[in-house]
Parts: C-alpha cells; structure tokens; sequence
C-alpha cells in the first residue's frame, strides 16, 4: 500500500503548500489563546480520539470506527460548545478595526505578534499584603501568566491602573464596594477588581478554607495563574499554584517566590537571586 501515496507526494502544488501553512497558523494561534488553561487538556483528548478513529480506519476495524464515528460526528460542535470564550476572542481579534484600516498585512502582524510583559512591581504587592496581614483584611490577589483571564475579568469591574500599594489598599478597604472578590493583574497592570472566580470541586480542600481560599485553588486548578490570598480571620498569607496551596507565608518569602515565578523568565530561566550570587 504504500506505494499509493506516492503521487500525491509528487503532485503536491503552490496552493497545497499555502494549505498547510494557513492550518498551521491557526492551530498556532488557536494553541496560544488555549495555552495555560484548562481547556488544552480537553483539546489534547478531543486530537487524542480524532487520530485513534483515524487509525481504525486504516486498519478497517470496523466496530471501532462506527463507535468513534458518532462522536467524531458531533465533535464539531462539541469544540464549539467548549471552546466558546477562546472562539470568541479569536474572531475578536481578527475583527478588530485596526486591522481594517492597516490592511491585510497586519492581519499577520497581530496573529503572531508576541505580546511584551513589563516587570511585575513585585515590592508593592508584598508591602500591600503585609499590611493586610498586620490588618486581617481579607484579600485575594491573582497574577495572570499566558493565560489573561479574560472572560473572569469581565466578571468584575474593569480598573486598568498601575499596580500600586496604594491602590491595592482603597480596593481591599472594608468598606470599599469593590473589596468583595478578586482583583485580576495582568502585564503588571490592575485589570479588574471584585472579579468572580470558580470555586475548586476538589472534596478534600480543609473545611477551614474559606471562599477566597476555595477560590484561589478554583482558579490555579483551571489556569497557570497564581493567586495569593489573605486570611481575614488570622491574617495568614497563602500562596496559591496549580491547585495546590502553601500557606503562613512570610514577606519575605512571598518576594522570592514572585521573583522566582515572574522574573525567572526574563532572566533567561535564571532567578535573580542565583544570578546575582
């Protein structure tokens, strides 16, 4: 049989070869809208059942492929159903007006730009949740990755300011309408304050954790963020990572723990404590 495929390596033209450039744009952009979520396990599963039912095929196993078939029938849809927030921000991207006025060429431009990150302000953060601490006021804190978060900043109310000590405290304030959920920062930006974040579905979570605390495991569990968290009843700090918690944090601590997380990268994989020593 494989012989057969032999002239249609050879007959492959211009327009084939612009075919699969053109896919592999697209599942490039599509795998960075889903990087650092959970959904890329989903997507991983769904491409995991498409080549075995591919596979069956070949082989001419019949049961399997009439079984494979019904769900590769409604995968289509499926992916649409579960994949609707990163569709969305696809087709966002690609409607946006810039484009349209910039012409094609920075249609390109915009699909496979590389988005620059300043440095996380890493002291107004630690010196903003010390207070909070020596306070016992409740806060939950989320630092995005890859991941923006966007469909979570929607929840809330959109801020866009400059990570600040300052602000951080008139958000967290007791009597501040805006104290009540997370605040979501991106690109060492405050996106949103008083965001709505899944709770974690894990049974053995402590019954002592409180909402932010089952929210901050609920968000690291679905994305690659990070989230801290103060305690309003003991002022503890906990720092929150792939659904996994470490808490009674100390400042000092907690600074190492951004550096090594959000400036690691920057330092090309090196932290800034072993880079300086």
């Amino acid at each position: 049989m494989p012989y057969l495929f032999l002239p249609a390596i050879i007959q492959i033209r211009l327009f084939d070869i612009l075919d699969i450039l053109l896919v592999a744009m697209l599942l490039y952009q599509l795998y960075l809208l889903i990087k650092g979520t959970g959904t890329i396990n989903i997507f991983l599963g769904i491409l995991s059942i498409y080549l075995v039912w591919w596979l069956v095929r070949i082989f001419e196993m019949e049961l399997l492929t009439a079984i494979l078939g019904q769900f590769i029938s409604v995968g289509v849809l499926a992916l649409i159903i579960v994949f609707q927030p990163e569709i969305r921000k696809f087709l966002l991207i690609i409607g946006k007006r810039t484009f349209a006025r910039k012409g094609s060429r920075n249609i390109f431009k915009g699909l496979w730009q590389i988005e620059t990150r300043e440095e996380l302000n890493i002291p107004a953060i630690v010196n903003a949740l010390e207070s909070f601490s020596e306070q016992k006021t409740g806060a939950l804190v989320v630092i995005t990755q890859q991941n923006e978060l966007e469909s979570f900043v929607e929840t809330g109310q959109r801020i866009d300011a400059v990570i600040s000590e300052q602000i951080l405290g008139s958000i967290f304030f007791n009597n501040s309408p805006l104290h009540d959920g997370a605040v979501i920062i991106t690109n060492n930006r405050i996106k949103a304050a008083r965001c709505v974040l899944p709770i974690s579905e894990f049974r053995k979570v402590p019954a002592s954790f409180g909402l932010r605390h089952r929210a901050a495991l609920g968000i690291t569990e679905q994305t690659d963020a990070v989230a801290l968290v103060v305690s309003e009843q003991t002022g503890m700090i906990s720092w929150t990572k792939a659904g996994e918690i470490k808490r009674n944090i100390k400042p000092l601590q907690l600074k190492e723990l951004l550096a090594r997380e959000f400036l690691a990268e920057r330092n090309g994989g090196v932290s800034p404590k072993s880079k300086a020593s």
